[in-house]
C-alpha cells in the first residue's frame, strides 16, 4: 500500500492518457467500452484513479460509481467533477466491495486493479468481485500490463536490460517476468490472464492490445500530425485483436461477459 501511494502522489495520473501515444489506450478502450453500453445501464469502475474514464462517461449520460484506494487519486478525482455530473466516487480496495450489492452493474470496469495485484488469491478476489457486482449479462472489462513488451522497452531500447537479469534474476531461457509489490506494477503474458479467468462463469468477447505498439515508438506517435495519426490510429483498431500482436502491447483488455 505504501508503495503504490508513494507512486501515484509523485506521479501525474491524470495527463498520462492526454498525450497521443497514452490517446491509443484511452480511445481504444472507450471504443470496446461504448460497443455494449446502452442508454439508462449503470456502470462501476474500480480503481478509478483520476477518474479519466468515469467522468467521461458521466458526462455522457450514464451513472457511474467509482471506486480508488489511493486518497491523492480521489482529490484530484473530485476536483475532475463537474456540478450536476452523476458520478459518486468512494475510497475502497477492490478485492473487498463489500458496501455494493451483487448483480447491480451493466458495466464494470476493472482498469487499474490487476496492475498492482501480487498474489494469485488477490488477484482472484478482485476478478471475483468485479464479476459478483455485475448483473448476469453485463459485461466486465480488466486491464493488465504484459511482461514482454517491459522487457523490450525498458530492457532492451533502454539499455537495462543486464540490470534487469541481474537484479530481478530474469530467466533468460524463457524470460518469463516476475514482480514483488516494490515494483509497483505485475506482469502478465496472455496464458496468465486465461488462466485467472478459466474459472469463472463467464464468456471472453474480446482480447484487445489496448495500446498495440505505441509506447514502444511514443516518440514518434507523439510527432505525427493529425492526418497521420488518425491514419495510425486506423491501423491500430484494425489489428488490436490480432493475437500475434498481443505481447507487443504495453496494456491489453480482458473483456467478458457474466453468465
Amino acid at each position: 500500500m505504501d508503495y503504490l501511494r508513494e507512486y501515484y502522489e509523485g506521479y501525474d495520473e491524470n495527463s498520462r492518457l492526454i498525450s497521443k501515444h497514452g490517446m491509443v489506450e484511452y480511445i481504444t478502450t472507450m471504443k470496446y467500452v461504448e460497443k455494449y453500453l446502452r442508454p439508462g445501464m449503470r456502470v462501476l469502475e474500480i480503481g478509478a484513479a483520476t477518474g479519466r474514464y468515469s467522468h467521461a462517461l458521466a458526462q455522457n449520460g450514464f451513472q457511474v460509481d467509482a471506486v480508488e484506494l489511493i486518497e491523492h487519486n480521489i482529490e484530484i478525482f473530485k476536483q475532475n467533477t463537474i456540478e450536476g455530473e452523476p458520478v459518486t466516487i468512494t475510497q475502497g480496495n477492490a478485492i473487498d466491495l463489500s458496501a455494493f450489492a451483487s448483480d447491480t452493474y451493466d458495466i464494470t470496469l476493472l482498469l487499474g486493479p490487476m496492475y498492482h495485484l501480487f498474489t494469485t488469491e488477490d488477484k482472484l478476489k478482485a476478478l471475483s468481485e468485479a464479476i459478483r457486482v455485475t448483473k448476469k449479462g453485463g459485461v466486465i472489462f480488466a486491464a493488465y500490463c504484459m511482461g514482454d513488451a517491459s522487457i523490450l522497452s525498458y530492457g532492451f531500447i533502454r539499455g537495462e536490460i543486464y540490470n534487469i537479469i541481474e537484479q530481478c534474476k530474469l530467466d533468460t531461457e524463457t524470460f518469463h517476468t516476475f514482480s514483488h509489490p516494490w515494483d509497483i506494477f505485475e506482469l502478465y503474458r496472455k496464458e496468465d490472464i486465461d488462466t485467472l479467468r478459466s474459472g469463472f462463469p463467464v464468456t471472453q468477447l474480446h482480447f484487445v492490445a489496448s495500446d498495440g505498439y505505441a509506447n514502444h515508438m511514443r516518440e514518434t506517435v507523439d510527432q505525427m500530425d493529425d492526418r497521420m495519426y488518425e491514419l495510425y490510429l486506423k491501423y491500430h483498431l484494425a489489428t488490436c485483436e490480432r493475437l500475434d500482436m498481443m505481447g507487443y502491447s504495453h496494456h491489453t483488455l480482458d473483456i467478458f461477459r457474466k453468465e
